[in-house]
Parts: C-alpha cells; sequence; structure tokens
C-alpha cells in the first residue's frame, strides 16, 4: 500500500514555537509508519480513524480520534486508505472547504473546494519503517502552487527530494508509479533474457544435437552445467559491453552534430539510463560462471570419466608444451582480474558506496576501470579460443562458436573506444562537452561555458 492523499486546511503555518500538528486518516501499516516517520521529524501527530473500539494498535493512543475531529485540529492532512474507501471524504466536505488536498481528479470531486495535490505515493509502508527516505525522490502535481509548496517544505523535511510534475492532469500518471514492477529493470532483463534464450539453443544445436546427429553420442547431460557454463559467461560479456556502447554512441553523435544541446534519440536516452542495471545483471551472469566453473571437477560425468581411465590403466605421455602453458596461465588471469574488476565496479555503484565517492573517483572508476575490465574480459575470451579460430573443427555445421560471437560486440565498443581517444577526436569533444558549437548562432560570438 502507498501514500494516496493528503490535504491543507489552510495556508497558515502555525507558529515556529510550537511544532506543526498534522493529521493522518488511517491507520493502517501505511498510516502508522508515516506517524512514526513524522514524530521522528519534529512534527505533533493526530489520527483519524472509522473505527475508535477495536481492531487497530493504535486506538488505545490518545491521539486516535474520528475522522472529523482529526481533520479539523490540523493543516495538513494524510490520506492513508485504500482509493476504495474515498467516499467518505465526501461527508467531511464541510471540513476541508479550503483545504489543499492530495490526490487524483475523483478527489477533487468529492471535495470540490478543496485544493488537491497529488504526491508522496511512491513511499511505501516498509520504506518508512526502515528509514529508507533521505534522497528519495517523490513527485508532487497540483493546480494551487502555493499548496504544493506548502507540501514539498514538509516532504523536505523528511528527507525527501521533491519534484514538480505541474498540473493536477499529471495525477494519474503518478497513482500508476507504485504499481509498476522494476520499470528500469525491464529493458536490461529482457535483453539478458533474450541473449540468455538464443546462446542456449544456439549451443544446444551445436554442441548436444551436433555430436548426437554427426556421432551418435548422447551427451544431453551437458546442458545443466557445461552448456549453462558457456550461456553464462557469454551474455556476461556482451551485457557488460551493452554498458558502455550507449556512450559511445552519443559521442558521435555530438560529433556529428557539433554540440551538446541536440537531444538523443528516445531510444538511446533510455538504453543509457539503464546502463546500471545492466551491468548488475552482467555481474549476476558472471558470478554464475565463476560458480559453475568451480563445480566443474565435481560433477559425476567428469569424476566417472578420470576413474574409468584409471581402472582402464590408460596412460598417455606427458609432453611440455610452453606456449600451451603460457595461453593456459594467461586465460586464468585475465579471467581472476577481470571478475575482480567486475565485482569492483558493482561494489561502487551501489549507493552507500558511490555516495562517498567524488564525481571524479566515481568517474574514474566507471568509465577508466569499465573499459579496462571491458578490455580484460574480451582479452580472456580471445585466450581461449586463440588456437581454434582457424580450425575447421571448431564451425560445426559452418557455424562459429559462441565464444567467437560474444566477442563481436565489445570489440566494436573498444574499438570505437579507441578512436575517442585520439588526441584529434578527444580535443574535439572535450570542446564540445565544454559548450563549443561548431555552428554558432547568428548574432552570437563563439564561447565556452
Amino acid at each position: 500500500m502507498t501514500l494516496n492523499s493528503m490535504s491543507l486546511r489552510s495556508l497558515d503555518m502555525p507558529a515556529e514555537s510550537e511544532p506543526e500538528l498534522l493529521c493522518i486518516l488511517g491507520t493502517g501499516d501505511l498510516g502508522r509508519s508515516l506517524g512514526e516517520r513524522l514524530l521522528q521529524s519534529g512534527f505533533r501527530v493526530v489520527y483519524g480513524s472509522r473505527r475508535l473500539h477495536g481492531g487497530s494498535p493504535l486506538l488505545s493512543d490518545p491521539r486516535v480520534t474520528s475522522h472529523e475531529a482529526a481533520a479539523q485540529s490540523a493543516n495538513i492532512i494524510f490520506v492513508c486508505v485504500h482509493r476504495e474507501h474515498y467516499e467518505f471524504l465526501a461527508t467531511m466536505r464541510n471540513h476541508l472547504q479550503g483545504k489543499v488536498r492530495e490526490k487524483i481528479e475523483k478527489k477533487q470531486q468529492l471535495v470540490p473546494k478543496a485544493a488537491v495535490v497529488k504526491g508522496l505515493n511512491t513511499l511505501s509502508a516498509w520504506a518508512l519503517q526502515n528509514g529508507l527516505l533521505a534522497g528519495k525522490q517523490v513527485y508532487l502535481c497540483g493546480d494551487s502552487a502555493e499548496a504544493k509548496q506548502a507540501v514539498a517544505q514538509m516532504a523536505t523535511k523528511l528527507g525527501l527530494s521533491v519534484l514538480d510534475k505541474g498540473s493536477l492532469s499529471a495525477a494519474r500518471e503518478l497513482e500508476d508509479f507504485p504499481l509498476k514492477l522494476f520499470p528500469e529493470w525491464r529493458l536490461p532483463l529482457s535483453v539478458a533474457l533474450g541473449l540468455t534464450a538464443f546462446f542456449f539453443f544456439y549451443l544446444l544445436i551445436r554442441d548436444v544435437i551436433y555430436a548426437y546427429v554427426e556421432k551418435k553420442d548422447e551427451i544431453s547431460y551437458r546442458i545443466m552445467v557445461s552448456l549453462a557454463n558457456k550461456v553464462f559467461p557469454i551474455v556476461a560479456l556482451i551485457m557488460l559491453s551493452l554498458c558502455y556502447l550507449p556512450g559511445a554512441i552519443a559521442a558521435f553523435l555530438q560529433l556529428y552534430r557539433g554540440t551538446k544541446y541536440s537531444r538523443f534519440p528516445n531510444w538511446l536516452d533510455r538504453w543509457m539510463v539503464s546502463r546500471k542495471q545492466m551491468g548488475l545483471v552482467a555481474l549476476g551472469f558472471a558470478f554464475l560462471h565463476v560458480t559453475y566453473t568451480f563445480i566443474i571437477p565435481i560433477r559425476y560425468a567428469v569424476r566417472h570419466k578420470l576413474i574409468s581411465r584409471i581402472k582402464k590403466n590408460k596412460t598417455t605421455p606427458f609432453r611440455f608444451d610452453n606456449t600451451e602453458a603460457w595461453g593456459t596461465d594467461s586465460f586464468v588471469t585475465l579471467g581472476i582480474l577481470g571478475f575482480f574488476l567486475f565485482v569492483l565496479l558493482g561494489i561502487t555503484s551501489l549507493p552507500s558506496v558511490g555516495g562517498s565517492l567524488s564525481w571524479r573517483e566515481f568517474n574514474f572508476i566507471q568509465s577508466k576501470l569499465g573499459h579496462l575490465t571491458l578490455f580484460i574480459c574480451t582479452a580472456h575470451g580471445y585466450v581461449y579460443g586463440w588456437n581454434k579460430f582457424l580450425l575447421p573443427s571448431t564451425y560445426k555445421w559452418y557455424t562459429p562458436p559462441g565464444f567467437m560471437l560474444c566477442l563481436i560486440v565489445p570489440s566494436v565498443v573498444l574499438v570505437l573506444k579507441g578512436i575517442l581517444l585520439l588526441p584529434c577526436v578527444d580535443r574535439t569533444l572535450t570542446l564540445i562537452r565544454q559548450g563549443w558549437e561548431r555552428t554558432q548562432p547568428k548574432n552570437s560570438k563563439p564561447h565556452l561555458e
């Protein structure tokens, strides 16, 4: 349940010497949590309830009274009830005249003389109970600027960041915010799910079905671990590269347009704001890859194969190959370093950690170390296939292996980043991002911001 509404009896604030009295209509989880948070912020609170004889843990509290009495005693009124029960507001019209209300048009119709302000509905009882309010953004909309200012001042005292969404016509959009399920994660999760499904079936055909059709070899047991452990690093590397590809595209757009004041396409905007989530999803797949790699030695198929060779006393002469040793050690080292930097990027993206860094420090880790991580992880993939690229047996049914396909996107990103690092390109891009424009507006002189 989320915070539904709020009213102001009048816009005259009480004397500074006495804490402001606020009214909360509703004594459910949300009402109780909000009341405790307001008390901790220095406000006085009175509750209005439709049930004065039983039910709520607050009903023995002397601050609990009827809806009408509570509304008359306070300037600001929070309506913390489900929308299905808004009809009781119509019986309180005489007590709410001249007040500022916060909700959708239905509430304005119930109390036509109230100045309605919609907002704070993105707060939940859980967030209020756990104190997760500092810096949290909430939205307000309403037709009365004075009423919205009064509500915004109260929200600021709670540690909230307020964003004005305009007139009351935006109320329905605000009403739908709490009903959306992981809106910022939809694009990253959809991309990750699509990549996982594609490479799973692609590798299923190349590895399992190919072996059965061409060699009559039944290896379907490899689907659970071996096949999955090929899919996870592929998706992780592609998702990581997709975190940095939109930045490169945006840079080339700015170079092409010669200005930073032209908006990016909507699809690029949406892509860029999803980069953090894409990186965290990539880190999750990297963790799966590491975990699956560690359990490979304890798999039944591996142990059975090893025991069978020992029982049959099959031994093969071992000839030390210096090149193979270099390749194996390089592969393992790059994997360890890449995963370490991957985890470091994930940790610094957390608000509690990122908030302790300066912008320059945060930008250095997420950009410079981020591209270094991408480079190392891509090199890890190239070393894995360094002696397989030219082998005809690598291309089963004339199709490239999965690790080759997954190297395309990160390689493109690294090439684009390399071009942007060229002195002549980097100098121009820096000037553009400082405000320089290739084509200056008429009657204006070149300037740098």
